[in-house]
């Protein structure tokens, strides 16, 4: 028997919790790599992009060599190589003419070969390959954000040796950088399934585990210095009775708590321990059920 958050053919909505200890989990490129914010409340911000690179490289591993769980968007390859192996993978000549159902079938084959386009989507239509459009991926990464404010901290750092040998030679015996870290912070992803787009992308059980065990693993793989001590807190996937839903996202999401266990105290969070995560499962939507993976 399938267990309810494994099953493909359902909506499922999940609330994924995770915190930073010293470490920049995703840095600005535009404000010379500091933690992105929130400007006005201060909130620490994670893209989907970041989440979900982790993911990707996460998946690989997690499926070994399985050749259903290639990685299309994959540093150090290029994407339209493999946007043209698809064309003569089913019989099609690049810069002719194909049918909607060519593509169905280009679309196909690619959506095999790559657990990323299975559940993230792509754009497939650049370079030779315009008439093969976008693939709309079944699994929606929200941008994660902070339960509390967060307070970038840029540390100076110094190097025992010069990066140019002249420099060397005129004394210089240091060399000077900067690293930005946050002391704490408790982030809060959303995470969305379409069974309906699944069902177009081919997404089956060992997708849906593999995805749940990748957010579970992914940062003991993602490992650094300059991104500190990241570590996952809570999974909830709230699984509906069919592909349509039988309750809108958020009000589901909104049933995961994280509230201050002194809320009268000025002191700013600095652990896990400060902070305490309820779950109403209490008078549910008929036909949702809760399942806690983490936490």
């Amino acid at each position: 028997m399938t267990l309810p958050h494994l099953n493909p053919a359902v909506r499922h909505d999940a609330v994924f919790l995770f915190d930073v200890v010293d470490g920049n989990p995703n840095g600005d490129p535009d404000a010379g790599n500091r933690p992105r914010t929130d400007d006005e409340t201060g909130h620490g911000l994670i893209t989907d992009v970041a989440l979900k690179r982790k993911i990707r490289d996460t998946l690989a591993l997690a499926a070994a060599d399985d050749p259903r769980y290639g990685i299309f968007v994959q540093a150090g390859y290029a994407l339209n190589p493999r946007l043209e192996a698809s064309y003569e993978a089913t019989g099609l000549k690049l810069g002719t003419k194909i049918t909607p159902e060519d593509a169905d079938r280009a679309r196909a084959w690619l959506c095999d070969r790559y657990v990323d386009i299975r559940l993230f989507g792509s754009v497939l239509s650049v370079g030779k390959t315009q008439a093969l459009g976008q693939i709309r991926g079944p699994v929606q990464v929200g941008m994660a954000r902070s339960i509390d404010p967060v307070f970038p901290i840029d540390h100076a750092i110094t190097r025992v040796t010069q990066t140019r040998q002249e420099d060397i030679d005129k004394g210089e015996s240091t060399e000077m950088g900067g690293k930005w870290t946050i002391p704490y912070g408790l982030y809060k992803a959303e995470v969305y399934y379409s069974a309906t787009r699944a069902g177009k992308t081919g997404v089956d059980v060992r997708d849906l585990e593999l995805l749940y065990r990748s957010l579970e693993m992914m940062f003991d793989h993602d490992r650094s210095a300059t991104r500190g001590t990241l570590s996952p807190r809570g999974l909830y996937v709230f699984s509906h009775a069919d592909a349509f839903g039988s309750a809108p996202a958020h009000t589901l999401t909104e049933r995961v708590r994280v509230t201050r266990i002194d809320s009268n105290t000025m002191l700013t969070p600095r652990s896990f321990t400060d902070y305490v995560v309820s779950v109403d499962d209490n008078d549910l939507p008929a036909g949702v059920t809760v399942s806690k993976l983490i936490g």
